[in-house]
């Protein structure tokens, strides 16, 4: 962390105003409801929310949109994310004519937006492609194995994220277990660490079970006589379910697509630990930014960038979805 880098005033005062308001409204309620009422546990979660969600989101727009140095409004920040060469080519302005032809906009932060855009992508198509087949079979009453299937996708949630993505390291790497299966059969070892391959591999294993439960939770909660209907007016088991199950089950796709997407693009751990620093996601640009460059401004605008991203994609879910069917993982 920047040592220099102070909090601003203001989000003390904001802290202790909504610490004072929080007790106001506490005697408030107590007088209006003459005592306890279920209702009042509710407020340590407000006053949670504001001091450890608001308050944060403002102090990232706050370092966005503000000089560093001199606290000034800036838009500098976000022509430093369009440009990343941005704060080099004001110094080869300000040297001279002779130094105009090395002026170049930068396009890293673009580049590495679109390719975290088009991982994202692709594990969020494989995650479909895999987990829809995964919840219809899970959601068929006639199989009884689907209860024992629910399980084997919740056990690994059971364990650290971080730990799940190291342990493909003991089975990826040029060492590790499936190579020395290639080579006790007479086969040359593959390289299967360090690539894109490898992140997307990672990514498609941790997100999968959040694309497969908002599918099964719409799939199991609909009515099985809809299904029986089509068939009687003569509607095979292929049009039944183009017709009838997979238009009923898309708010469950929306809402795994969804939660699948928004994680794989802001994702960082993996591409670090499969890509081995060959691959950076959006994520990893946005913690070098706090964490190595210390610039906490160019680092916020970032963050509200991947924020917007955030709310269209919120927005569309909310158009395909409104009423939250397909919202649920469990």
């Amino acid at each position: 962390m920047n040592q220099s880098l102070k909090l601003p005033s203001w989000s003390m005062w904001a802290i202790g105003f909504a610490a004072i308001l929080f007790l106001i409204m506490c005697v408030i309620t107590i007088r209006r409801n003459h005592g306890v009422k279920r209702s009042f546990f509710a407020m340590p979660y407000t006053l949670w929310m504001f001091i450890f969600t608001i308050v944060p989101i403002v102090l990232i727009g706050w370092y966005a949109f503000t000089d560093s140095a001199t606290g000034t409004f800036t838009l500098n920040n976000f022509i430093n994310f369009w440009d990343s060469n941005y704060t080099v080519n004001k110094m080869y302005e300000q040297m001279g004519p002779e130094y105009a032809v090395l002026i170049t906009r930068g396009t890293v932060n673009i580049d590495i937006l679109v390719y975290s855009l088009w991982m994202a992508l692709g594990c969020t198509v494989i995650c479909l492609l895999l987990g829809y087949p995964a919840a219809l079979f899970m959601a068929d009453k006639d199989i009884k194995l689907g209860s024992t299937i629910i399980v084997l996708f919740i056990i690994p949630m059971w364990m650290n994220f971080l730990l799940r993505t190291i342990a493909w390291m003991s089975l990826l790497e040029d060492q590790g277990l499936i190579n020395s299966m290639l080579r006790f059969f007479g086969m040359d070892g593959v390289k299967l660490m360090y690539n894109d391959g490898a992140v997307l591999l990672g990514m498609v294993y941790n997100f999968l079970p959040f694309m497969v439960f908002p599918i099964y939770t719409t799939l199991n909660k609909m009515d099985g006589k809809l299904m029986e209907a089509a068939q009687d007016l003569g509607c095979n088991e292929i049009r039944t379910f183009l017709k009838v199950t997979l238009p009923l089950s898309l708010p469950g796709v929306i809402s795994g697509i969804t939660m699948v997407f928004m994680p794989s693009v802001t994702t960082f751990f993996i591409s670090r630990i499969l890509g081995g620093g060959h691959t950076m996601m959006f994520g990893d640009l946005i913690e070098s930014m706090f964490l190595s460059a210390n610039d906490w401004g160019v680092g916020s605008a970032l963050s509200l960038v991947m924020m917007l991203l955030i709310l269209i994609s919120l927005g569309i879910l909310r158009k395909a979805d409104p009423e939250g069917e397909g919202g649920s993982i469990a």
